[in-house]
């Protein structure tokens, strides 16, 4: 990609000096002698304490002095920054009167976020409460070093699959998803499928774009299409546990994810990327 170095958006919150860890809400004292009490009742006092621990609290160290940086991590800012910022500004030219900037929170480890806790090995995630996108940059070694996909344009489309969501949810589609997945519980996983899909044909736009104005070099597009094969359900099935269940998917296979990036790739139009409607395939 042909992306200008040196900027910092102002739609980035750094939060990678803030270390967060979670605790029980109750110490080992207090847990000895709830022990003893159930013991001596015949009662078991731990029931009432299961609603306190399926909610540890979370505590905060850090990220008050200068963050620790690489050269490569540093560089790696100024590249999302620049993703961000192309990618929202075509986002308002497309929709100029819907859409609104989404923050991009960067992190390590750990991150408390408007839908709540989350841990790096969640991968980049965006947060509809709040309106945000989340990302430990050290998901892009991960990327490249576990799945294979590697190049900047590889790294631009996890971001810009990310903004598709800030997109469905300025659209109204998010939370009609969510509605429908708590009416029909047997749906939940073909809509979060479907959903996947359509953040990733929304991703494609953005990538059509690019190629309008010549940020786009050769290979680019094979390493968008690489890295969304890449991380398909079935693919990562596979790799961990050797069997792959397609009716466990959540994101769609690697073939499903190629197809509709390429569609908003070759396309670039909103109404193309109607997952909800098409086949799935």
């Amino acid at each position: 990609m042909r992306w200008t170095r040196g900027q910092r958006s102002e739609d980035i919150e750094d939060r990678r000096g803030v270390r967060l860890s979670r605790t029980l809400p109750i110490g080992l004292g207090g847990l000895v002698l709830i022990g003893a009490l159930s013991l001596l009742t015949g009662q078991n006092f731990f029931q009432l304490l299961l609603p306190l621990l399926d909610q540890p609290q979370v505590t905060t160290s850090g990220g008050g002095g200068p963050i620790d940086s690489s050269p490569e991590e540093a560089e790696r800012v100024e590249f999302v920054s620049f993703v961000l910022d192309d990618a929202q500004s075509t986002w308002r030219t497309l929709l100029p009167d819907r859409y609104r900037n989404a923050k991009l929170v960067l992190f390590r480890e750990a991150v408390e976020s408007g839908c709540g806790f989350a841990q790096s090995a969640m991968g980049p995630f965006y947060c509809p409460e709040d309106e945000k996108v989340y990302i430990d940059l050290g998901f892009y070694d991960e990327l490249h070093q576990r799945f294979g996909a590697s190049g900047d344009f590889a790294q631009a489309y996890v971001l810009a699959h990310e903004i598709g969501h800030h997109v469905q949810h300025l659209l109204g589609i998010e939370p009609r998803v969510r509605a429908m997945q708590q009416q029909r519980p047997d749906l939940a996983n073909e809509l979060s499928v479907r959903m996947e899909l359509q953040a990733d044909c929304l991703a494609g736009i953005w990538g059509h774009s690019t190629g309008q104005r010549d940020i786009l070099e050769r290979g680019d597009v094979e390493e968008g299409l690489n890295a969304a094969a890449a991380i398909g359900d079935d693919r990562i099935q596979r790799m961990r546990q050797g069997s792959v269940h397609p009716e466990s998917f959540t994101h769609g296979s690697s073939a499903q994810r190629v197809r509709w990036f390429r569609t908003g790739l070759e396309q670039g139009e909103v109404r193309a990327c109607d997952t909800f409607r098409d086949a799935l395939g």
